[in-house]
């Protein structure tokens, strides 16, 4: 996701500060991304090294693609050097992550997609819950995603999608999502092109109505990462904006950026 938002963020024209932060075994290692090398600082001088970096560029937004365990001490760092950030990184304590976030007063995008036709689907479920609460009570629920084996935790998109459907009435546990992490079920069973098996989100929701006479099927899949890269930008360009006119708001969502319709 990093190489894939420094593309994104160059062919839109930003500055990307060539610094990136990783785990120590990969400290002092550089990266090579649309020309540019970026040098990998490792966790013990992140806070002095992203203060000296953000002195620098004073109009810099930190990008947060990470690992769950990671997010809550990585919102604290940004809240502590006062550093507004866009994190994508799903997972982690939500409720603290907020917390943090408030606390810090820093501004901030988090959302766990990134892909804007995937949140307009999305926001366009929340709406339906809304307006037509309980119209599908009685449905059963079938779920499964398929996302790269490197991806540790259950997508939290499919979990708002699932919450939207709850509010529609159907009786459905988190976890009773169908998980998919082997490549060879993920060619087999859902069809993934092996070039994308490093790379993909493909979600089927299937219902049935309570007598089996009726069926429903939502599906959505993604090869690749450029529909997050370039939902990324548009985050950054949308908070930077926030940042600039000092909104009063300071935590956003996705949703929050389709609606501003600040897309390129």
């Amino acid at each position: 996701m990093g190489k894939s938002v420094i593309q994104a963020a160059d062919s839109a024209g930003l500055y990307v500060v060539p610094v990136s932060f990783d785990a120590e075994k990969k400290s002092g290692q550089t990266v090579e991304a649309c020309g540019k090398k970026i040098l990998v600082h490792g966790p013990s001088d992140r806070e002095s090294i992203l203060a000296s970096v953000f002195q620098e560029y004073p109009n810099l937004i930190v990008v947060d693609y990470t690992v769950p365990a990671t997010i809550n001490d990585n919102a604290e760092l940004y809240g502590k050097v006062g550093v507004p950030f866009v994190m994508g990184t799903t997972g982690g304590d939500r409720d603290q992550l907020y917390k943090t976030v408030e606390e810090s007063k820093v501004y901030a995008v988090i959302s766990p997609q990134m892909g804007k036709q995937v949140v307009a689907f999305l926001a366009a479920m929340e709406i339906m819950a809304e307006q037509f609460p309980g119209a599908f009570s009685g449905y059963s629920l079938q779920v499964m995603e398929s996302h790269q084996a490197g991806k540790l935790d259950t997508s939290g998109t499919a979990k708002a999608i699932i919450s939207c459907f709850q509010k529609l009435g159907v009786s459905f546990d988190m976890d009773q999502i169908q998980m998919l992490r082997d490549p060879k079920q993920q060619i087999e069973m859902v069809g993934v092109p092996e070039e994308h098996l490093s790379g993909h989100a493909f979600h089927l929701y299937h219902l049935t109505s309570p007598d089996q006479t009726v069926s429903f099927e939502f599906q959505h899949n993604v090869c690749g990462r450029s529909i997050y890269a370039e939902g990324t930008v548009d985050a950054i360009l949308f908070l930077a904006k926030k940042v600039k006119s000092k909104a009063d708001k300071r935590i956003y969502n996705m949703i929050d950026v389709l609606r501003e319709g600040n897309m390129r």
